[in-house]
């Protein structure tokens, strides 16, 4: 068994996909709409036949309540991986990326949150390596 799919819940798929794209740098993967439901999906460059990460839109309540309840405590709604945090960072910010917090040292890792301007915490996640 593999994971092919996960979904996250966006207010815009439109502003989601700019941002998911141009800012992050995935890749859009499927778009196509039956009706009013749009189905939107974006993955890795670096894995294009890997994880497909649904964007879908908020319209359920459930959904919606989902979504604004991980926002407001803070919480992230995905977390990808990085090798290099502070990179990212770097190359985040000089895109006028809104961050929730800078790079910050965890234990075992290195994270930076930003705001993905569709109702998400989004965060990146490096990890180090243990020293003893």
């Amino acid at each position: 068994m593999k994971i092919k799919l996960t979904t996250m819940y966006v207010n815009d798929q439109e502003q989601a996909l700019r941002f998911y794209t141009e800012t992050l740098g995935l890749v859009k993967k499927a778009d196509f709409t039956n009706g009013p439901f749009r189905w939107l999906t974006v993955v890795s460059p670096e894995d294009p036949e890997g994880t497909e990460l649904q964007l879908a839109a908020n319209s359920d309540p459930a959904a919606k309540a989902f979504q604004e309840h991980l926002y407001e405590g803070n919480r992230p709604a995905i977390n990808f991986f990085t090798d290099d945090v502070q990179a990212d960072y770097d190359r985040l910010a000089a895109t006028g990326a809104e961050f929730k917090l800078g790079p910050t040292d965890t234990p075992g890792s290195k994270i930076v949150q930003l705001d993905d301007g569709c109702g998400n915490i989004v965060q990146i996640t490096q990890l180090m390596s243990w020293s003893s």
